[in-house]
């Protein structure tokens, strides 16, 4: 199985990947999943230019600060809405404070003064990168989930990119000052299983040029200038679409902004990647390896609305799993045909296969700081595993999983082949001393999708209450690390801590620091900081420019027409320390 990486070993690498990774970003990802150089380059404009390598090999990370500190985080300032009806503009708002968990041991006094760092890192989850043009979108149901389609969806490379700014500013962990050791992504960082998007999501981590466009690249092609009531259209002031009667601003040029060039400076630390459900299958629910799914994402037909009658039905048929293999799909499609809009083809929204994302983060394009692969390997592509382990500190592993049900559906499990690797590295952890962080990007409740995998029909699936049982038997796992719900939640479970991220596309759009303290007691503290983007909080509909459209990315989420008010959580679920029995 694959070796264990380690961070350590790809920190004295830092100056030679930041270069290696920007000189070879015009490669893209092309090269990484077998699109021919006139393929790959046919629909984009060049991604890197001559001086990205200096750029990019020239930054460095902040000084850590002698002392904890808030700023830059949700423990200093958050964004909040002002007071007003219909659509809410954003200013600065009051910080969050940090609650100790007692759940699961009691904290002693004086712990802060003689803790000692073990590590910090930060999570990122659930960034959804989008092509809001991709055929296999449904925005059709936006009537039944808001997750169908966001108005601020065009905007998920800006909003990222300014996510990343966020942490290459931070001078180091909140709560003890140590160093940060790496980022860690927890799953659907693409949206469509599209390699336009997987290439916009690795430029946008390891530093490069893109362009979040695809199909005619002299104008946008998707729902938002339709002339379908159902969405906002921001370029045309006299058009009466529903957002618009609900207070969406007229923003002229907003659709050419969005889909310009963006400049990614990568992060200025290593960076490790956990794989979602919608980074393995189409659509995010559908079996992978169905040439249909194929010819249609590359195809020039996009169905952009529905009757609602049958958006009803076709979103019961996804929510509930009906649909795994996507038959469903196909057969609204066809039925659907005279709906069909004509959109530009493009060979770039092609759906990748499992090997063709591990690929991918194996292409030296896509470098940034390390470690080489950002925790896949060689191995991984040899066996066609998604899963790895490496070495978080000296006394600290890390585990990432791959929770994806291949045979589809959005909800996850893992195989049995996976889950005797589980057992084989917790027990050999424990033979080692070392504690345990598991990442995955389904959480324990959602991991109910028991389908057999195609590849290996009689291998059995385990869902989240097997996997919670065999990590609370191993008294070294601390924490299960995880995304999916796009909800921040800090669950206690015995031992260790499940904690929970909110999405980088839904508001508030979050990421968080995680620190692993020995508080030299017979007990350890895991603090949980969360972090926005760096975007402004106060935002200026006539300031298109990348920093503008992350400001608008958050506002224009937070007013998106049905979201869940409540995925910020409650003050438990943000800023912590979840304290716990040194095992």
């Amino acid at each position: 199985m694959p070796r264990i990486r380690s961070v350590a070993a790809s920190l004295d690498r830092r100056s030679f990947l930041a270069a290696a990774g920007a000189v070879s970003a015009s490669t893209g990802i092309g090269l990484a999943v077998g699109l021919s150089g006139g393929e790959a380059n046919a629909a984009r404009p060049a991604a890197a230019r001559p001086d990205a390598a200096t750029a990019l090999s020239s930054r460095k990370a902040p000084a850590a600060p002698l002392a904890p500190y808030t700023e830059g985080t949700t423990l200093h300032t958050t964004s909040a809405p002002h007071p007003g009806q219909g659509y809410v503009r954003l200013g600065e708002g009051p910080a969050w404070e940090r609650v100790v968990r007692s759940d699961l041991a009691a904290p002693k006094a004086g712990r802060t003064d003689r803790r000692t760092a073990l590590a910090a890192f930060v999570q990122f989850t659930d960034l959804h990168i989008v092509d809001t043009q991709h055929p296999l979108r449904y925005e059709y149901v936006r009537g039944e989930t808001s997750s169908a389609w966001r108005p601020q969806e065009t905007l998920s490379v800006a909003g990222a990119v300014a996510l990343v700014e966020r942490v290459n500013a931070l001078r180091g962990a909140p709560a003890t000052g140590a160093p940060l050791g790496f980022v860690m992504t927890t799953g659907d960082n693409t949206d469509n299983n599209s390699r336009a998007e997987l290439d916009w999501f690795l430029r946008t981590m390891s530093g490069g040029s893109i362009t979040p466009n695809t199909g005619d690249p002299r104008r946008y092609e998707g729902v938002q200038d339709s002339g379908l009531k159902e969405y906002w259209h921001p370029d045309r002031a006299d058009f009466r679409d529903a957002d618009k009667q609900l207070g969406f601003p007229a923003i002229p040029g907003f659709l050419q902004a969005a889909t310009r060039e963006v400049r990614s400076p990568g992060l200025n630390l290593p960076w490790y990647s956990t794989v979602g459900n919608h980074d393995s299958l189409p659509g995010g629910c559908y079996a992978s390896g169905d040439s249909w799914f194929h010819e249609f994402a590359v195809g020039g037909k996009k169905l952009m609305s529905l009757p609602e009658d049958r958006a009803a039905a076709f979103w019961k048929s996804v929510k509930k799993g009906l649909d795994p293999k996507g038959d469903r799909f196909r057969e609204l499609m066809r039925t659907e045909r005279k709906r069909l809009s004509s959109i530009t083809p493009d060979a770039s929204r092609a759906p990748f296969t499992p090997t063709e994302y591990v690929r991918a983060h194996l292409d030296p394009a896509y470098a940034g700081l390390g470690p080489a692969g950002h925790g896949y390997t060689q191995d991984n592509v040899d066996a066609g595993t998604q899963h790895y382990a490496f070495r978080i500190a000296d006394d600290v592993l890390g585990i990432s999983l791959d929770t994806t049900d291949p045979a589809g559906h959005y909800e996850g499990s893992l195989g049995t082949a996976q889950l005797d690797w589980l057992k084989g590295q917790l027990k050999q952890a424990e033979q080692d001393g070392s504690y345990v962080i598991v990442f995955s990007h389904h959480t324990s409740t959602s991991m109910r999708n028991l389908r057999p995998d195609p590849d290996r029909p009689n291998e059995a699936r385990h869902g989240g209450e097997e996997v919670l049982e065999l990590l609370g038997r191993h008294s070294r796992v601390l924490a299960w690390i995880n995304g999916h719900s796009h909800r921040n939640k800090i669950t206690p479970h015995g031992s260790f801590w499940e904690i929970t991220t909110a999405s980088h596309i839904d508001h508030p759009q979050l990421a968080r620091v995680v620190e692993l303290v020995d508080n030299r007691d017979g007990t350890l503290s895991v603090l949980t900081t969360l972090i926005e983007s760096s975007a402004p909080h106060r935002t200026d509909f006539a300031d298109l420019s990348q920093p503008g459209l992350g400001a608008l990315y958050r506002e224009l989420a937070f007013n998106a027409p049905g979201r869940k008010p409540d995925l910020g959580g409650d003050r438990d679920d943000r800023n912590t320390e979840l304290v716990l029995r040194k095992g």
